[in-house]
């Protein structure tokens, strides 16, 4: 048989499984599928449970293919090859917040609890095997659905303890942000780091006895023993398949009770909080609003340093897919939670530090793509945002500029604001810095910086006198 000659790209993330590769072809996300996984395809596809799930949109859109079209990177055929919905952006579980982290958790826990009484379940627990579409988690990693087999314990638990359960935990309990562990370590945290966290007292609280302290008992116990050995104590104990189904349902009980310990910060009432006046921001709504309409529609918009969403949400009226970035946790879980109150569909909340954006992670540092290998955007909004980075954070003028104008995919638009050293937001930060630090940090160094790597078709000054909106077009 004549092998296609077709341009494939096999995602990175994807080799941990030898039975299921995924890789993109023209545009289209494929899973390849060896003879096992094909055999336990055809099963799920002919279940009762699993159509459900797919009709509904909890499980990403999934078909078969003729594989034949698809050869695997070695030149052989797979057994079966499924087509996959793509998914508008993919982000990883240290850009969620909290209420982002349990509703995903929460749908992995209702996937499995529709799978055991059917037969089956999945192999992993990952958070990574979850995505977004706007405000509502879709589960993509269909290859992870296996037959169950009594006697034997659910095999994803530990990776849902470790990517999802106690990263919530931390958050709930102790008012810890999760984002920095779960980027510092790929497969997630592991029981003995949380249990020198939850020591004293704190052995005590919800879900902490149970799926720290003795689940790490349980690994140091069995440490020495092989996974066949593990399975054959637990059917001689009588370890059911109903038995796991009533332990998800506690999990998911207690999934559902936790709530984000943290302090409502100054970020959370930004447009109360703001010192713009009703004439600022009337004049900047319509400067985005126009940027938004000019030309085709955007399919890919990002909203940079994106505070409570609010311009997220107005290009959203007129784009395809709207990406918020924002530092603080708290104000990126107030926005999901909004969000998610009106079924929002076409914007994804996401927490990151714009001078620490995501790096790539995992194996060779590709497994997890770094933010800049994501983020190629038809339009970025950088508002009110320039002089946190030069000033706050010290990163020269140019390198913001570029990083925005980086963030734009070529002949896309840049909307940013600058603010004026003299303005009270400006003159805040630069009250903590030397004199004379940021000597370069002015309205006609950034105008000159901005057309030397963009053509700029409009700006216009606030009524206030103290910042510039600009319109510009990334390689212009």
């Amino acid at each position: 048989m004549t092998v296609p000659d077709i341009d494939v790209r096999v995602e990175p993330g994807s080799f941990r499984d030898p039975d299921n590769r995924v890789f993109y072809t023209d545009g289209e996300v494929l899973r390849g599928l060896r003879a096992r996984a094909a055999e336990q395809w055809q099963a799920l596809a002919a279940s009762a449970f699993f159509p459900p799930l797919l009709a509904t949109g909890k499980v990403c859109g999934t078909e078969p293919v003729e594989p034949a079209a698809f050869p695997a990177p070695d030149g052989t055929l797979w057994a079966a090859v499924l087509r996959h919905e793509r998914i508008p952006f993919v982000s990883h579980p240290y850009e969620w917040s909290f209420g982002m982290l349990r509703d995903a958790a929460l749908l992995h826990l209702e996937i499995l609890r529709a799978a055991l009484p059917a037969g089956f379940t999945t192999k992993d627990g990952s958070a990574y095997n979850l995505q977004w579409r706007g405000a509502r988690p879709v589960f993509i990693d269909v290859g992870s659905f296996e037959p169950a087999r009594d006697g034997e314990p659910w095999a994803g638990y530990r990776q849902f303890c470790q990517t999802m359960l106690y990263p919530l935990l931390l958050t709930a309990h102790l008012g810890v942000d999760f984002q920095p562990l779960l980027r510092a370590q790929v497969d997630g945290i592991p029981p003995e780091q949380m249990r020198r966290l939850f020591g004293g007292a704190r052995r005590l609280l919800p879900g902490v006895p149970t799926h720290v302290h003795l689940h790490g008992a349980m690994q140091r116990r069995h440490a020495a023993a092989t996974a066949s050995d593990v399975r054959a104590q637990l059917r001689t104990a009588g370890y059911s398949r109903e038995l796991t189904l009533a332990a998800v349902r506690r999990i998911e009980r207690l999934v559902r009770r936790l709530r984000p310990r943290a302090a409502r910060t100054h970020w959370a009432d930004y447009q109360r909080t703001c010192t713009y006046s009703g004439r600022d921001r009337a004049t900047k709504e319509r400067f985005v609003e126009a940027a938004l309409t000019a030309g085709p529609r955007p399919g890919l918009v990002l909203d940079l340093g994106a505070n409570d969403g609010w311009y997220a949400r107005m290009a959203a009226r007129h784009a395809r897919y709207v990406v918020a970035v924002e530092q603080d946790p708290a104000v990126v879980d107030e926005l999901y939670a909004t969000l998610r109150g009106t079924h929002e569909r076409r914007v994804l909340p996401l927490v990151m530090d714009l001078a620490d954006p995501s790096p790539g992670g995992g194996w060779r540092g590709v497994e997890r793509a770094g933010f800049a290998a994501r983020a190629r955007a038809d339009l970025v909004l950088a508002l009110a945002v320039v002089h946190h980075l030069a000033i706050g954070r010290n990163v020269p003028l140019a390198e913001v500029v570029d990083q925005f104008a980086t963030a734009c995919a070529p002949g896309g638009r840049l909307v940013v604001e600058f603010v004026h050293p003299d303005d009270p937001m400006a003159q805040r930060l630069l009250a903590n810095k030397p004199a004379g630090l940021f000597g370069d940090y002015r309205p006609e160094e950034f105008a000159r910086l901005l057309a030397a790597r963009c053509r700029i078709e409009r700006r216009v000054e606030l009524p206030c006198g103290t910042r510039t909106l600009y319109q510009a077009v990334v390689g212009g």
